[in-house]
């Protein structure tokens, strides 16, 4: 064992610190302990830009001096505390760890912004934070610390993108939305990527009054205008008139229907009882080898169940988005089967708005799906069996 550390506090000092206080007074001990420790920090930033310490007149070579102090309150997870900011006769001091006109500790904004990450209204933020820091916040404050979001989102939604990208899935999802005095069901339009690295990245965010092809050319048009020159593999769902609106931006792209689309699609057709016995009588048309074998299975599936005639008449109607899946090598067909990528960012974009009747604006609900989109990025992996499908 090595020899203990010692503490960096001196028993001494806690034992005065805690002269006064019951156990069940630590968190009011916590706020007394940041004060003095800011304050202190505070001061040594102002002997720092005088270059002398208080009442050391001798060490004085300026004209400067210090001013009194004037009172800041400062929010924070140890709650609120009123801290004496020192002050120079010139008004040049500009303090580093507080600065002028700061109201909130550092973290205090990560920690708000985190609680309407994971969906939780300005009113329950407000609720949490009385409740667990005794900081009582104001709708308006945290309001505030959420807009600023926008900018980072605005940002980010016109950075530059990747050249190439192996795949990309392009999908909606429909959130309740205030537009011109009225809530509507307005769709949020994801374009998420897998660049050559194997890495998941959603390219940006749009909305609008439904999933239209002529609304995707605009996304895909602004895709290509931010640096995407092509696309080996556009997974989408069976939007009519996609695939033109993909091949009038990227005539190379390979467009793939999703396939898990098309079977939750075939399935809306089919009465409970049934359900089971279709969605397996199905599976040997996705997994066969080749196109020419799925067709055959497809045939078998519409003899079997001739009184579903419309599954039949949807998988037909799209076979030409069908069939690129069976010309691919297995490794690429597990990465672009399905949108699971996509759908598993709509779960954790779905579970964030539940809470919500409806968004006030468009920019409130980008606002938070911006959020949500940072929080969830950040515990992405590298796709499974990437390399072999990259090869």
């Amino acid at each position: 064992m090595g020899k203990k550390q010692d503490s960096r506090f001196d028993e001494k000092q806690i034992d005065e610190w805690l002269k006064g206080h019951q156990p069940e007074d630590v968190k009011s001990l916590l706020q007394e302990i940041t004060k003095a420790v800011l304050e202190r920090a505070l001061q040594g930033e102002m002997t720092e830009h005088l270059g002398y310490a208080k009442n050391d007149i001798a060490e004085k070579n300026t004209d400067n001096a210090r001013n009194g102090s004037s009172a800041k309150s400062l929010k924070g997870e140890f709650g609120e505390i009123e801290l004496e900011t020192p002050r120079d006769r010139k008004g040049e001091f500009e303090p580093r760890l507080i600065k002028k006109h700061q109201t909130r500790f550092t973290g205090f904004d990560e920690k708000v912004l985190s609680l309407y990450a994971r969906g939780m209204t300005t009113r329950e933020i407000q609720g949490h934070l009385e409740e667990m820091y005794g900081v009582e916040v104001s709708p308006a404050l945290i309001s505030d610390i959420t807009d600023g979001v926008m900018e980072q989102a605005k940002a980010w939604q016109s950075r530059p993108l990747d050249a190439f990208y192996p795949v990309i899935f392009l999908d909606a999802l429909f959130v309740k939305m205030r537009h011109e005095g009225r809530v509507e069901n307005r769709a949020v339009f994801v374009a998420l990527g897998i660049n050559l690295e194997g890495q998941k990245e959603v390219l940006g965010l749009w909305t609008g009054a439904g999933e239209g092809a002529r609304f995707w050319l605009g996304v895909l048009t602004e895709l290509r205008n931010r640096g995407v020159k092509d696309i080996y593999v556009v997974c989408v769902d069976g939007l009519r008139g996609f695939p033109q609106a993909i091949e009038n931006v990227f005539p190379k792209a390979q467009v793939q229907l999703c396939i898990v689309h098309l079977i939750r699609n075939s399935l809306n057709y089919v009465t409970w009882k049934d359900l089971r016995n279709a969605a397996t009588d199905l599976k040997p048309i996705y997994r066969a080898t080749t196109a020419e074998q799925a067709e055959l299975e497809l045939g078998e599936f519409e003899k079997k169940w001739s009184k579903y005639p419309a599954i039949g008449k949807l998988w037909r109607e799209h076979w030409q988005q069908v069939i690129p899946f069976f010309a691919m090598p297995a490794e690429l067909r597990k990465v672009v089967y399905t949108t699971n990528a996509v759908e598993s960012l709509h779960r954790s974009l779905r579970k964030a708005i539940k809470t919500r009747g409806a968004f006030p604006s468009e920019e409130a609900a980008i606002k938070l799906i911006y959020l949500t989109i940072a929080k969830v990025a950040g515990q992405w992996h590298t796709v499974q069996n990437w390399k072999p499908a990259l090869n």
